[in-house]
């Protein structure tokens, strides 16, 4: 039996306040807005990266889903609060760039900008619903950078 290619499509992330949270993904992070809609009296929004169009992530409210019982959107909020629930990783060609940039838009950090042992290099903030962002570098780029580095320390022009 051969198996089907499959491709990442779409993930929903719960967040507080969908202005707020359209805010942070639309004008700090230069996402897409893809669709801004009312479904069952419960507004949705998804948004994307430029580069992805096919992939969105669906802003909604803790729990927007009308089948989940009052108990567990209560569940859902809390985790959300806490910073349990959602997690995303994006892959940037720049790190530090992506970190300054995000940081100077008043985003709480988590983790500034590490080498980690496996030749990634990442960054980590909350977004404004708690939920976790990981900035991932590709190892390429990574090298790429420690590379740069590398000539500049060794040329006394800095070039």
């Amino acid at each position: 039996m051969t198996r089907a290619d499959i491709t990442f499509s779409s993930c929903a992330l719960a967040v507080r306040d969908l202005d707020e949270a359209l805010g942070f993904y639309r004008d700090v992070l230069g996402f897409e807005v893809r669709a801004d809609a009312d479904l069952e009296g419960t507004r949705r929004v998804s948004v994307g990266p430029p580069s992805q169009p096919d992939v969105r992530i669906l802003l909604q409210f803790p729990g927007a889903d009308p089948v989940i019982s009052p108990a567990d959107r209560r569940a859902i909020v809390d985790l959300t609060a806490k910073s349990l629930l959602g997690c995303l990783v994006f892959v940037t060609d720049d790190c530090d760039a992506t970190f300054e940039h995000i940081e100077a838009a008043g985003a709480e950090v988590i983790q500034e900008p590490i080498d980690r042992p496996d030749d990634v290099r990442d960054c980590a903030f909350l977004d404004p619903s708690g939920n976790i962002l990981r900035f991932t570098q590709s190892r390429q780029a990574n090298r790429r950078r420690a590379s740069g580095q590398a000539h500049a320390a060794t040329d006394p022009r800095g070039l």
